[in-house]
Order: structure tokens, then sequence, then C-alpha cells
């Protein structure tokens, strides 16, 4: 397996491989479109067309012959004012799961992340899954979620470039408000 920045000739892989991970999962966003597939396949592509969109931070995983079988992607966020990391969606195509591609591309985002001097990624998920990653409830570092039923399934992780007290709500790129 290989992790790299995702290339354009990668987007409709990495379109399938984000439906088909999050097909048929409780926790899914619902499709834009009625009976469409689900809204994080549709998120990643509005993604790329905001300003929020960070091109080192789209990663894909490939297998041996080059097929892509993961993707993750970080798009700028805030903190209050301050500059920081959404992260998310994370993808690996259903075949792939449990075999360390999810664990990879986290590993691998977070430490570009950290080379670009970010102070702090976000994220909304699992905290049994992604507390491996550093992640701990956004509420320990005095970040808000942007919904705060989300309770302690807002995570952040700071990174090198965290300086001082970064307080305050946290807000995604404008996309993922579409959902």
């Amino acid at each position: 397996m290989l992790i790299r920045r995702e290339t354009p000739d990668d987007i409709p892989a990495i379109r399938a491989v984000t439906a088909a991970a999050f097909a048929g999962v409780e926790h899914a966003a619902p499709p834009v479109e009625p009976g469409g597939e689900p809204g994080e396949a549709t998120l990643v592509g509005w993604l790329r067309g905001d300003p929020g969109w960070i091109p080192e931070l789209s990663l894909v995983a490939v297998d041996t012959v080059g097929e892509v079988i993961g993707h993750v992607v970080c798009t700028r966020g805030a903190v209050g004012d301050t500059p920081a990391l959404g992260l998310g969606p994370v993808s690996v195509a259903p075949g792939r799961q449990g075999a360390g591609v999810g664990s990879a591309l986290m590993h691998a985002v977070l430490g570009a992340a950290d080379a670009l001097g970010e102070p702090l990624v976000a994220l909304l998920g699992d905290p049994k899954f992604y507390a491996r990653f550093g992640f701990r409830p956004a509420d320990d570092h005095g970040v808000a979620a942007p919904d705060g039923s989300w309770g302690e399934y807002f995570q952040v992780r700071t990174l090198t470039g965290h300086v001082g007290n970064m307080t305050g709500t946290f807000c995604y790129a404008a996309p993922f408000d579409r959902l």
C-alpha cells in the first residue's frame, strides 16, 4: 500500500470508495439526492470547490496495482478566528476495512498537517477509534462543537503548531453546512 496526494485521475475512484464506505452506515449523512449516494460522497466534491480546500491534505491509499482503496481529507476550519483543520470524511473500501488502511491514512494526514505547521485537527467520530491517534474530547481543550449534541464524538488533536490557548467554537469549511 502507498499513501500519496490525490490526483485529478483519482476523483471518480475517491467518490466510489467514499460512497461504498458509507453505504448503509447508521451515522452516514443522508443522500443529497433522494435515493443517491451517502452525503459524504457528495461532500468531498463540494470541498474541492471551496476556499478551505488544501490539496496537500487530500490523500489516497492505493494498493500494489494502483487502485484507490482509501481516502482522507482535511480542510480549513477555525476555532473562533484562529485557523484550524477539520478532518473528514475518511473512507476505506469495504473489502479493505480492518486491514490498517484507515490507520495509515490517519497517520499520514496528521503528519502532513503537522509538517504544514497546523495547530489543531478536529473531527466528528467514534472516540474508541480516534483515541489511538491522539484525539480527545474537544471540551478537554476548550473547543466547542458546532452542534452541542455531538458530545464526546466531537474531538480534537493538537499538533506541534498549537500555541497558547485556542478556545472557542469550531467551524468547519462551508460545504459541511450543506449536508
